[in-house]
């Protein structure tokens, strides 16, 4: 049976955007005069803004977080997201499966002012029903397993017929303490070694060959 809806991951999932996220991350630590303690590199991008800053500064001293947040929505957001690309037969991917009459929906770390942006910026604006992030919610949610609960029960939707498909480990982790399926795209920054693919999900490593799967194709 096919699955009645879709919830994809952002980035590294859908769209290449470590270059822009990068350059503001270093943006962001040059307007703050700090040293970041670790290089940093596209294995950083994933994870909220605020943990991967706490990373990169070494500990979590607040007011310094707080600035360097600053800094960073400064420059990614005045014009930083713009620089970002989908990754080559993501588009295909999903006029194909809207075209299936499956619901599409998105559940990122990513901040959601940004994400909505990107989604305008390239064309995806009329296929997606929902868009979901951190701080959608008010207060935020903690991270994404609250996060795709939360979509779950607002979506009223079955989780048996749904599918999340992320890059990332933790993706899989956050599903699974849903009850729901999980594919891995194996194309994304998390580049999950076939040890870190658990045997229960699928994996996919292009966009044609997860249509395929989600198609009932493979």
């Amino acid at each position: 049976m096919r699955p009645s809806h879709i919830v994809f991951d952002l980035d590294g999932t859908l769209i290449d955007s470590a270059g822009a996220i990068l350059a503001s991350y270093r943006a962001a630590f040059a307007a703050c005069g700090v040293m970041p303690v670790q290089s940093i590199e596209a294995d950083i991008v994933g994870p909220p803004l605020w943990e991967t800053l706490c990373q990169l500064a070494g500990g979590g001293d607040t007011a310094l977080i707080s600035q360097l947040a600053d800094a960073f929505r400064r420059s990614y957001d005045t014009g930083g997201l713009l620089e970002t690309r989908a990754y080559p037969g993501v588009d295909d991917l999903l006029r194909a499966l809207r075209g299936a009459d499956m619901g599409l929906l998105i559940a990122t770390n990513k901040r959601l002012r940004p994400t909505r942006r990107i989604v305008e910026h390239l064309g995806w604006g009329g296929l997606f029903d929902s868009v979901y992030a951190l701080d959608f919610f008010v207060p935020p949610l903690p991270n994404k397993s609250a996060m795709l609960g939360q979509l779950l029960i607002e979506q009223e939707m079955d989780a048996q017929r749904a599918i999340y498909v992320g890059d990332r480990a933790e993706d899989g982790e956050a599903a699974e303490a849903n009850g729901l399926p999980f594919i891995a795209a194996t194309w994304g920054y998390g580049l999950l070694p076939a040890e870190g693919v658990a045997a229960r999900w699928r994996e996919a490593a292009t966009p044609a060959v997860l249509k395929q799967i989600l198609l009932g194709e493979a």
